[in-house]
């Protein structure tokens, strides 16, 4: 396959595999996934969704959330990781959406990421989900899988998403970076991961990435080959 061929194939077999998409993040507003998407940084989606139900039953807009302490959030949100930084975040992000715009979240990249806490990626994914505006935030599955794919080098993952946004067409971003990722989780997770069952992979991957697999589920075939 030439690389259009694979980029076609990658788009078809995920849309086969995701033919509805479940957004991960339980979330009601953009002010919720704004939270949760804060949240989830070096935490499961999983632990995110048991926690934000906790917090939203105190604070689920930035006037109430400001009416809590930074230490009351801490320690709702501390299963989560990184509690004093995120809740910090959180308080100090709900007091500039009130002060700024008018409570609401800002349907804008650089407002978004002049929000304490919230990087790129964060903002990424708020604008893409909640206002369905075409971004590729990148996480941990959609960089793997890139660099599995042979779709982009692996530098790092601010080279991945120029090279995802480069190959894959505008107006799919939004649902492809979802479909990737569930992809990602259930087929080519970075721990436990079976080759024969992730299609894409064992049909376009990486030449490297594929020996590299088959070295480590059977180092004595391949040193019988060597030797051979």
């Amino acid at each position: 396959m030439n690389k259009q061929e694979r980029i076609t194939f990658v788009i078809n077999t995920l849309k086969e595999k995701y033919p509805s998409i479940p957004i991960p993040l339980d979330h009601k507003d953009p002010y919720t996934l704004l939270i949760a998407v804060l949240l989830s940084a070096q935490c499961t989606d999983v632990r995110v969704n048991k926690i934000t139900p906790l917090l939203f039953a105190k604070a689920d807009n930035p006037y109430d959330m400001v009416k809590m302490t930074v230490e009351e959030i801490k320690e709702i949100i501390r299963p989560c990781g990184l509690s004093p930084m995120k809740s910090k975040g959180i308080y100090g992000l709900s007091h500039i959406l009130i002060e700024k715009y008018d409570g609401k979240v800002p349907q804008d990249f650089k407002a978004l990421e002049s929000l304490p806490a919230v990087g790129h990626k964060t903002a990424s994914v708020v604008m893409s989900q909640a206002f369905g505006v075409p971004a590729f935030p990148v996480d941990t599955h959609i960089h793997r899988l890139m660099y599995r794919w042979n779709l982009t080098n692996g530098k790092n993952v601010v080279q991945t998403e120029k090279d995802a946004k480069r190959i894959f067409p505008e107006e799919i971003w939004n649902d492809l970076d979802l479909q990737i990722i569930w992809y990602g989780r259930e087929y080519s997770p970075a721990r436990g991961w079976d080759l024969e069952t992730d299609i894409i992979t064992k049909t376009i991957g990486r030449k490297s990435v594929i020996d590299d697999y088959y070295k480590k589920k059977n180092p004595d075939k391949v040193i019988g080959i060597l030797i051979s």
